[in-house]
C-alpha cells in the first residue's frame, strides 16, 4: 500500500461482545450458545452474539429475555476478569507498538505509523496478525480499523462484527463515509444527529463534505475537530499514558437472590477484599484505610472505615478488620444484595514498614507468598489461586458456569 494510502497509520481495536466472550473463553461449555452476563444485576451488561441474533440488547430486563431466548444462560458479571483479559489484549499490541491508548476495558488505539519498515510488513498487514494473535491467545474475537485518524479507525471497527477487519485507506474514505449513517460517527450525539439531519446531512460523507465555514457556524470545536478527521486530518492525538497510580480501589459486588446468610456475605467481603488488594498489588500501592460495606434489598447501605495497624495490600493481613467492620454491620434479620470493599488513601508500597508489634521476617513472608500467587494468577487466569475463606462462595457457581477459580 503507498505511503499516500496512509499519511498517518490509526488502528481501533475493539472486543466483540466482551464480557460475554470472555466467559465463553474462560468455560468451553458455553462456546456457542447463547450467554448473558449481568444476572447480578437483574439486566443484560453484555449479550454473546449468539444471543444478540435472538434480539437481546444490552439494559433488557432479564425476565424479558427469557421471552426473546429461552435457552439463554444467564452469569454473573466478573469484571476482574474482564481486566486481566484486557491487559493480556493491549499487551499483545504492545508488541507491535508502544503508542497504544487504553480507550476502554475493551477498546483501544494503537499509531503503527512507521513500524511497516520496523516489521517488514504493511500497515494492514500488522494490523491483521494483531488481531489474529489476540484471537488465538485470549480465545476470543475482535474486530479491528485501521485508517488515518481515530475517528476513521472507529468506524472502520464497527463496520463489520463480528472479528471484523476493515482498512480504511485514503482512497477509499468516500466509500466507506457514504456508508456510514451519521449517528454511528465517534462523538456524534442524539442532539447533534438532530441538527444533521436538519441541516440535510444524514451520512458522514455529507458531514465530510460540508464546507468548513458551515460547520463552524453551526457546531461547536468537537465536532469541527471530527470533521477534520473524516477529511483524514489526525486531530484527535493518542493518550499512551498507562494508569499507574490510584487514589482509592473498590470492588462491589450486587447478587441475587438477596441473602441474610452470615457465611455467605462474609465469604463475598473476603472476595471483594482479594480483587481489591490483587489490583492494588499490580501497581505497588497500598492503602491505610479500608471500608466495609454492605447494601441492604431495600438500597440503603451501611458502611464502616477501619485504619489498618500499617498500610497494607496483603488479604491475610486484612481479614480479621473486615471480619470486625462485618459484625458491627451485620443484622441477622435483615436482608443483603451487595457487598463491598474500598482501599483509601493509597501509596506507593516501598516506605512501608513492619508496625511496632510485627516482626520484619513476618511481613516478608506474606510480601514473598503473595508475590508467588500473583505470579500463577497472572499465567493460569484470575484468582487461580485464592483464600479458603471463599470455598463457600465458589460453591455454590452455576454449573454452568463452574468459576472455582475465578
Amino acid at each position: 500500500m503507498p505511503l499516500v494510502s496512509y499519511p498517518r497509520a490509526i488502528i481501533h481495536l475493539d472486543g466483540d461482545a466482551f464480557f460475554a466472550s470472555c466467559e465463553q473463553a474462560i468455560n468451553p461449555r458455553l462456546r456457542g450458545k447463547p450467554v448473558v452476563t449481568g444476572a447480578e444485576r437483574g439486566i443484560v451488561t453484555a449479550a454473546s452474539y449468539e444471543a444478540k441474533a435472538k434480539g437481546v440488547g444490552r439494559g433488557v430486563p432479564l425476565s424479558q429475555v427469557k421471552k426473546l431466548c429461552p435457552d439463554v444462560i444467564f452469569v454473573e458479571s466478573h469484571y476482574d476478569v474482564y481486566e486481566a483479559f484486557a491487559e493480556r489484549m493491549f499487551s499483545i499490541m504492545r508488541r507491535y507498538t508502544p503508542h497504544v491508548e487504553e480507550y476502554s476495558i475493551d477498546e483501544a488505539f494503537a499509531d503503527i505509523t512507521g513500524f511497516d519498515k520496523a516489521w517488514h510488513r504493511s500497515y494492514e498487514q500488522i494490523a491483521l496478525r494483531m488481531k489474529e494473535v489476540i484471537e488465538k491467545e485470549l480465545e476470543l474475537t475482535v474486530s479491528v480499523g485501521l485508517s488515518l485518524t481515530k475517528v476513521l479507525a472507529k468506524i472502520g471497527s464497527k463496520y463489520k462484527k463480528p472479528s471484523g477487519f476493515t482498512p480504511i485507506p485514503r482512497d477509499r474514505l468516500s466509500s466507506l463515509l457514504r456508508e456510514t449513517p451519521i449517528h454511528k460517527v465517534w462523538g456524534i450525539g442524539p442532539s447533534t444527529v438532530f441538527t444533521c439531519h436538519r441541516l440535510g446531512i444524514r451520512t458522514a460523507f455529507d458531514f465530510a463534505q460540508t464546507p468548513l465555514g458551515r460547520i463552524q457556524d453551526a457546531f461547536n470545536k468537537p465536532h469541527q475537530e471530527i470533521w477534520r478527521e473524516l477529511n483524514g486530518e489526525a486531530v484527535f492525538p493518542l493518550v499512551t499514558d498507562p494508569k499507574t497510580s490510584y487514589d482509592s480501589i473498590s470492588r462491589f459486588e450486587t447478587f441475587r437472590p438477596p441473602t441474610r446468610d452470615r457465611h455467605q456475605l462474609f465469604s463475598r467481603l473476603v472476595n471483594n477484599l482479594e480483587h481489591a488488594c490483587a489490583k492494588a498489588r499490580r501497581y505497588h500501592l497500598v492503602a491505610p484505610r479500608i471500608t466495609v460495606l454492605l447494601r441492604l434489598q431495600n438500597m440503603r447501605t451501611r458502611a464502616t472505615e477501619i485504619t489498618l495497624p500499617r498500610p497494607t495490600a496483603l488479604p491475610p493481613e486484612i481479614i480479621s478488620h473486615v471480619e470486625r467492620g462485618f459484625t458491627e454491620l451485620y443484622d441477622a434479620r435483615d436482608l443483603y444484595r451487595a457487598t463491598g470493599i474500598a482501599l483509601f488513601s493509597l501509596r506507593s508500597q516501598g516506605g512501608t514498614q513492619a508496625s511496632l508489634f510485627e516482626s520484619v521476617e513476618h511481613v516478608d513472608k506474606w510480601k514473598q507468598v503473595y508475590a508467588a500467587i500473583d505470579r500463577v494468577n497472572a499465567k493460569q487466569g484470575p484468582h487461580m489461586v485464592h483464600l479458603a475463606n471463599t470455598s463457600l462462595l465458589r460453591s455454590r457457581q452455576n454449573p454452568l458456569n463452574p468459576r472455582a477459580n475465578f
